[in-house]
């Protein structure tokens, strides 16, 4: 499965240029709006599913029909609390963590790949009673997504992608720093740094992916980091999750989805780094029944944490609710 902390990484090589940041701006605690569910109440919604692949970390609210929601790197299902806060109303939402992210815990043997990740999504919805679902993605989490839509067309009743992967651009070339890393064996200890130094973690990280840095408090980082480095194998399979974004996993899978009857909503950050609107633009010409692009000016990769309402709004137009 894709990922792409590649911001992680173009970032956390930058650290000379954040030590020259003032160190004030640096430290103090973020002042920013945050969605109504907290870390700790989303920990305490987790639920695992004992799978074949092993525990299966996430997070379900409300009822009726299922909306899937695919997380980005390295991030893991928090990333849509807000959303889910606003359609939780109108839809069974489920928000997994996946294999080699989040809380979920497979064991050392098992493929991290994209094709094992949905694997995973397909064992995980048989194992919830769920036929079909409205899937909302991002990221490594959007090439899942456009697997499952090639792969279980049936499955699939409509698409919100975000900035994520597309064949032409899979894996971007933003990513390859953090591959690099994750080859080293020198990603995760890079990452934990951001456990003790949060200002490090909003200066990098936090000024790569988000409009305002200010949304990763110190909980929120805990709540993304503390897993991804809880032990020596957590650490490496935090890096073989990376390794796996190589060869293409969306390699030859442009003709399938131009026979695609799903409905698509393109909602894309402008001022990403990573994936760039000439990405946006392949996916609103690729799916026959794309209904167009949002376009958040300001928006950067996780700009779906910053903008939960956006996401509610476009998922209910899409789904008609």
């Amino acid at each position: 499965m894709q990922l792409s902390p590649a911001v992680i990484v173009t970032i956390v090589g930058n650290l000379s240029a954040t030590m020259l940041m003032p160190a004030q701006a640096l430290s103090k605690e973020p002042d920013i709006q945050q969605p109504a569910t907290d870390a700790a109440a989303f920990h305490a919604m987790r639920r695992f599913a004992n799978l074949p692949f092993g525990k299966i970390a996430y997070v379900e609210r409300g009822r009726g029909d299922a909306a899937l929601f695919l997380h980005g790197a390295p991030l893991n299902g928090f990333q849509w609390r807000g959303a889910i806060d606003l359609l939780s109303p109108y839809r069974r939402c489920i928000a997994p963590d996946f294999m080699g992210l989040g809380y979920t815990q497979v064991p050392a043997q098992q493929s991290l790949t994209a094709d094992a990740q949905l694997d995973m999504l397909i064992s995980l919805l048989n194992h919830l009673k769920i036929v079909a679902v409205d899937i909302i993605a991002s990221d490594s989490g959007g090439a899942v997504a456009q697997l499952f839509a090639a792969r279980y067309p049936e499955r699939v009743r409509s698409m919100l992608l975000t900035n994520c992967d597309v064949e032409p651009d899979s894996p971007p070339a933003g990513v390859q720093p953090a591959i690099k890393m994750a080859r080293a064996g020198t990603l995760a200890d890079e990452t934990a740094k951001w456990l003790s130094d949060n200002a490090l973690a909003r200066a990098t990280f936090g000024a790569a992916v988000f409009h305002n840095p200010a949304i990763l408090t110190a909980d929120n980082i805990a709540c993304y980091v503390t897993p991804l480095v809880s032990s020596a194998l957590r650490r490496q399979q935090y890096h073989d999750f990376h390794l796996a974004l190589e060869p293409n996993p969306l390699a030859g899978i442009e003709a399938t989805l131009k026979r695609s009857n799903i409905p698509v909503r393109i909602v894309w950050g402008g001022s990403d780094t990573l994936f760039s609107m000439a990405d946006a633009n392949y996916l609103d010409r690729l799916f026959p029944q794309s209904r167009g692009i949002r376009v958040i000016p300001e928006g950067k990769l996780f700009f779906q944490e910053e903008y939960p309402d956006v996401i509610a709004e476009e998922a209910r137009r899409l789904w008609g609710v």
